[in-house]
Formats: C-alpha cells, sequence, structure tokens
C-alpha cells in the first residue's frame, strides 16, 4: 500500500513542477524547478525499498532485544540529505538571481526578459 502512496506522491510532485515550470513568472519557474529535485528525491528513497529486519543489516541494534525494526539502506538516506542541502543552496541562490533579475528589468515575466517575442 505505501509503495502506491509514494508513488502517486512522485507523481504529483512532477506534474506539478512542470506545471509551474511553464509558466510566464520566473519567480514560479523557480519553484517548479525545487519541486523536481524534491520529487527526484522522494523518487531516491523509493526505489531504496525496506530491508527485512535482522542483527546483520543493522548491527547497532544486536542488543535490544528480539524487536529489531525494518529499515532503509543508509547509503540512499545520504545521499538524499545530500541532495537536499544542495537544491536548498541551488533554490536561494536561483530566488536571489530571480531578485537581481527583478532589479534590473522591474519585470520577472519570462516573455518580456526574452526579447518581447
Amino acid at each position: 500500500m505505501s509503495g502506491y502512496v509514494l508513488a502517486t506522491t512522485v507523481g504529483v510532485l512532477f506534474a506539478l513542477g512542470t506545471f509551474l515550470i511553464l509558466r510566464r513568472d520566473l519567480l514560479r519557474v523557480v519553484w517548479g524547478i525545487t519541486l523536481y529535485s524534491q520529487a527526484a528525491n522522494v523518487y531516491l528513497m523509493t526505489m531504496g525499498g525496506i530491508a527485512e529486519a535482522g542483527f546483520e543489516v543493522v548491527p547497532v541494534l544486536a542488543h535490544h532485544g528480539e524487536g529489531v525494526p525494518e529499515t532503509t539502506d543508509p547509503l540512499v538516506q545520504a545521499l538524499v540529505l545530500t541532495a537536499i542541502v544542495i537544491s536548498f543552496g541551488m533554490t536561494a541562490f536561483a530566488l536571489v538571481l530571480t531578485f537581481r533579475v527583478y532589479e534590473e528589468n522591474a519585470t520577472i515575466d519570462v516573455s518580456e526578459l526574452g526579447g518581447g517575442r
């Protein structure tokens, strides 16, 4: 059941990202790219899967009795955490660039910035 929920979440995030990227407002384009990166992170976490419980998978929990919880792959979690930090930095940079474009051109409409076509 959770696989369907995660697949639906990834699909909705990619659809909203595509919708926002196709807008004329530069700020919405930045948020669309941000949604794309978050959708990719959720996709990676979904593909990481859940491992069966066992002491060989999580040796730290060997002294905690019989109730070893199911775990996900820690490598995928580390990579996604790194990707979240990088995408946050790139989003902040893109927002600063959008502000600079607004200061220079007094608009953030993409069609007006493209030379009036």
